[in-house]
């Protein structure tokens, strides 16, 4: 049976082909995802450790929970705490890091580096002058407040050189410094395309600290002293705001945090992997039934002969695991091209730190296993129906068409799937947000029964396409009379176009109603014009809002800062703002009291949304304790209750109340409204007097919204990409069921053409047959999409009061387009094979 099994792979290895391309590129995507993303950690792992080299121990602030702990601003070390840690016993050096963020123009004015990953950092020069750290590779390192160094890769880009000027910014206002010094550094964000500048000490400290303060303290143990022993020796030393923890750890915790961010990505990737092996076993299940049907006689006579069921199946199984097998080497080898290439891009664009491919044998194993398992999984149905044919009725007969019971049993069966599908999926839009594991099980439940009922649905929806197929005659006829005729191989094959589709218009059908939604939510909450910010959602100098406010285009402005407090035991969030102009610029709906007082010098007055109000038991009039971060305490009155939304929230109060209590307030953002609304003119007006500082971004509704719709439209884009394998999987199962029906049809072809059908008749009816098949897995997939959409859709909207249902028909009728397309394309070989047929021998074909 062995070599029964490999004679039959090696006669239909024609037939086999599609099927092995389907699991060879559903392989490809997992093997290519595993090579990819265990490089690009090994990559980055290795490049943090570069980074605590010189590290053996760390003095780090307690990241604590305490309404002093400022979020975003720099935590501070003394300088007598590090000459204490440069005391201690085992300890060969110390080095004082403070750091925060720092944007630079490059040539152009433009921000060069990635935004958040644009950093500052001060350089500690040892005692022999250099900070080992960052190596001078030009230059020297900077001396005064008016110097500054640049990363190698930051210089390289920008053009910059020694002696020239840069234009930078910490916190808004706009900073000139001479470039000092070029230099190369071993820090994981520069080599992920981020930039790096360099201050002296007193430089960095006075940006981004105090005077006097770290943000960390590294030490160096001496020869034959171990991290642990210097830990402990650190320890000793320690006030109760600061730990000690040893550069192993460190570089552990980022390895751990790297392999998270790693499985996160190589999880999605994978999703999208198992999505095109999905489709791929229609293909596969497809490809082995129509090859049973073929084979009936064959088997048959094996039966006849003294084989049994069980070895019938495994012999079907045994070239199902050859074709698995060859499909999972060349997955594997071609999913390590795509590996590689994908790193050789990465490594040119400089987003990652450079590293060798990583193959793992994990990698190879899965690889091999996915191929296998996934190809002898879907045969397994269609030799399990091949040890079922008895030995004499199918001498005569070629396969036995499926009976009335087993279409009952499948409608039935499919029915029950669908119907669950649906009730658990309007059960999940009922519940709301927490209904996301309901809306999975019914989304998968509904998808799997409408695959069993596709058969069934098959006959109504091609038949509606009779008036359309009358215009090409006899070919148009021929042609949806063959695709009603085997409504299971109708159905597998246009199973497969169907996933891509509906998962493709539900993802768009989501991404544009939650654009929409985002969109209503800034016009309705927001009255002002602009909407100024830093570039990474870095922080803001309170010189912004002041020099707004002194332009004279701007009738109202307020910023908005957040502080961390305790309110009855709890961590809150303060915001401040401009109680005065506040009600200007925004356009929320009050359900008790208004921002009026709000902004009365020493009235401590605050407005908090509904939400925080319910869960303090608040209403106007109530007052309330609160811990500041500086540790003092007071006492706020509730003045309006208002309805939040994801832009405005939480509890507000005007800064002459928040500022005391603030070492050095920084804004988030800040709301501008002007004289004439939003225009050109006056946005050019703001910008200049910004002092064209690229860090900062000044925008209005519209570019809010632009910017919305740009990173929607690149997330869609990225998901289309990763949905088009599983398009191309059922492409070739489209193109693998016709050229099969072809060959299988070839009697009938033979016959059709000697009573007249011509060649151009011939393929004609072979491409409407796939365009028929394809705009039915089309619809049904757009159907399913727009569903699923909308009801993903309610369990956001539960969250996201401005949500609004948008079907993208352009969209739609582009998907549906391009489903015909696929199927046009899809018929070219097997239309040009079923016509190139000797007619002759086509008749006497079995």
């Amino acid at each position: 049976m062995f070599r029964t099994a490999l004679r039959n792979v090696l006669a239909h290895k024609a037939r086999l082909l599609m099927t092995v391309l389907a699991v060879m590129l559903g392989v490809a995507f997992v093997s290519g995802t595993l090579v990819f993303t265990s490089t690009l950690s090994d990559a980055q792992q290795k490049s943090s450790q570069k980074g605590y080299a010189g590290v053996d121990v760390a003095i780090q602030p307690h990241r604590s929970d305490a309404p002093g702990a400022r979020p975003g601003a720099a935590p501070e070390l003394s300088r007598a705490l590090l000459e204490k840690a440069g005391r201690v016993p085992g300890a060969a050096s110390v080095t004082g890091t403070v750091d925060g963020f720092t944007a630079i123009a490059d040539k152009d004015g433009k921000l060069a580096g990635n935004g958040s990953s644009s950093r500052g950092r001060n350089y500690y020069p040892g005692a022999d002058g250099k900070d080992d750290r960052f190596p001078m590779t030009s230059g020297t390192a900077p001396t005064g407040e008016h110097e500054v160094a640049l990363d190698s890769g930051t210089a390289r880009t920008t053009g910059y050189r020694v002696g020239d000027t840069v234009r930078l910014s910490v916190d808004g206002p706009v900073r000139e410094a001479k470039v000092s010094g070029i230099f190369t550094t071993d820090d994981g964000a520069v080599a992920a395309g981020g930039s790096l500048a360099l201050f002296d000490t007193a430089t960095a400290q006075k940006l981004f600290a105090t005077p006097g303060g770290f943000s960390e303290i590294d030490v160096q143990a001496a020869p034959g002293t171990s991290q642990e022993a210097l830990k402990a020796a650190v320890d000793k030393v320690l006030p109760d705001s600061a730990e000690a923890v040893t550069g192993k750890k460190l570089a552990d915790d980022q390895a751990e945090a790297i392999a998270r961010s790693m499985d996160l990505m190589k999880t999605g990737l994978l999703v999208f992997a198992g999505i095109a092996l999905f489709v791929g076993i229609f293909i596969i299940a497809n490809t082995f039934t129509m090859l049973v049907a073929q084979r009936t006689k064959e088997l048959a006579l094996m039966r006849a002969v003294g084989a049994s069921r069980r070895q019938v199946t495994r012999s079907v199984l045994i070239e199902a695991f050859v074709v698995g097998a060859v499909a999972a080497v060349t997955g594997l080898l071609a999913g390590i091209g795509i590996g590689a290439g994908l790193r050789a891009l990465t490594g040119a664009l400089g987003t990652v730190p450079d590293g060798p491919l990583v193959v793992s044998p994990t990698t190879v194993i899965a690889s091999l296993l996915v191929g296998v398992v996934v190809t002898v999984f879907a045969a397994w149905l269609p030799g399990r129906r091949a040890a079922k044919i008895p030995p004499v009725a199918a001498m005569n007969s070629v396969h036995a068409a499926a009976t009335t019971k087993s279409l009952v049993v499948r409608n039935a069966i499919g029915a029950v799937l669908a119907a669950a599908g649906i009730a658990c999926v309007l059960g999940a839009t009922a519940i709301g947000s927490d209904g996301k594991a309901l809306l999975a099980l019914g989304a998968g439940l509904l998808l799997i029964g409408v695959f069993v009922l596709t058969p069934l649905l098959s006959r109504p929806l091609v038949a509606a396409t009779a008036p359309v197929l009358r215009a090409f005659g006899i070919s148009g006829k021929l042609a949806r009379q063959n695709a009603v005729r085997n409504p299971r191989r109708t159905a597998a094959t246009a199973s497969a176009l169907m996933i891509g589709l509906t998962l493709v218009t539900g993802l768009t059908v989501i991404a544009g109603s939650v654009q929409k939604g985002v969109d209503k939510m800034a016009t309705d909450a927001l009255k002002a014009d602009y909407v100024v910010s830093m570039a990474g959602l870095g922080p803001l100098s309170p010189d912004v809002a002041k020099t707004l406010a002194a332009d004279p285009r701007v009738t109202a402005s307020s910023p908005l800062r957040n502080a961390p407090a305790r309110i009855g035991g709890e961590r809150e969030y303060l915001t401040g703002v401009d109680g005065t102009a506040i009600g200007e610029l925004t356009n929320l709906r009050f359900t008790a009291g208004s921002f009026d007082g709000l902004g009365t010098p020493k009235a401590n007055r605050a407005v908090v949304d509904s939400g925080t109000a319910e869960r303090h038991g608040w209403q106007v009039g109530s007052s309330f304790a609160v811990t500041f971060e500086d540790g003092r305490k007071d006492r706020l009155t509730v003045s309006g209750v208002y309805e939040g939304n994801d832009m405005l929230r939480g509890i507000m109060l005007d800064t002459s109340v928040l500022a005391p209590h603030q070492k050095k307030p920084t804004d988030m953002q800040v709301m501008v409204k002007t004289t004439g609304g939003a225009t050109e003119a006056t946005k050019d007006s703001l910008v200049e007097a910004l002092g064209k500082n690229p860090a900062i971004a000044v925008q209005d509704k519209k570019d809010v919204s632009e910017g919305i719709a740009r990173m929607v439209g690149l997330m869609l884009n990225m998901l289309y990409g990763l949905l088009a394998m599983a398009v191309v999987v059922a492409v070739l199962g489209v193109v693998n069921t016709l050229a099969m029906s072809v060959f299988e049809r070839s009697q009938e072809i033979g016959m059709l053409r000697a009573i007249g059908l011509d060649r151009a008749g011939i393929k004609r009816m072979v491409r409407l047959e796939s365009l028929v098949i394809a705009l039915f897995g089309g619809v049904l997939g757009i159907g399913l999409g727009v569903f699923f959409g909308w009801a993903a859709g309610e369990l956001i909207g539960s969250s996201m009061s401005t949500y609004e249902l948008v079907l993208p028909w352009g969209r739609m009728g582009i998907f549906l387009a391009l489903a015909a397309v696929v199927g046009m394309l899809a018929a070219l070989w097997p239309a040009r094979r079923a016509a190139k047929l000797n007619m002759l021998e086509a008749i006497k074909a079995e």
